[in-house]
């Protein structure tokens, strides 16, 4: 087991920070499934997603070389890849004018399902104290 961290953040407060993040993430998910806004759009998009990858940026160095880092990497990879997948399924629809819509959306169903494994893995994960391994 890795380290607990030696900085002026206690361990528990650095558990929560993550328990914040992913509870943000998963409020974007349900906004984008309760809401008019799809899951892709309420997570990529959504203030509650971009404010939880802000604060992996900003909590990033406290919780370096502790077991809490794998879960801030899970979820600032969660959120890259993501936008990856989405944005390279947007750039099919537009190189085959438009006509890729019709076969976007099963990758973009893929990509939803995906959302919503990382988040709820990863925080499992975290409340039964163990890292995440990509």
């Amino acid at each position: 087991m890795m380290p607990e961290p030696a900085g002026r953040t206690s361990r528990d407060a650095l558990v929560t920070w993550t328990n914040v993040i992913y509870l943000l993430h998963a409020f974007s998910l349900l906004t984008g499934i309760l809401g008019a806004a799809t899951v892709i759009g309420a997570f990529l998009v959504g203030w509650p997603s971009i404010i939880a990858v802000i604060l992996n940026y900003l909590k990033r160095s406290d919780v370096r070389g502790t077991w809490l880092e794998s879960h801030f990497l899970w979820q600032i990879r969660t959120f890259w890849f993501g936008l990856l997948w989405v944005s390279l399924c947007v750039i099919f629809v537009i190189a085959t004018l438009g006509i890729g819509i019709l076969v976007a959306w099963l990758p973009l169903g893929v990509i939803t399902i995906w959302f919503i494994y990382r988040i709820a893995r990863g925080w499992l994960a975290l409340n039964e104290r163990r890292p995440m391994y990509a």
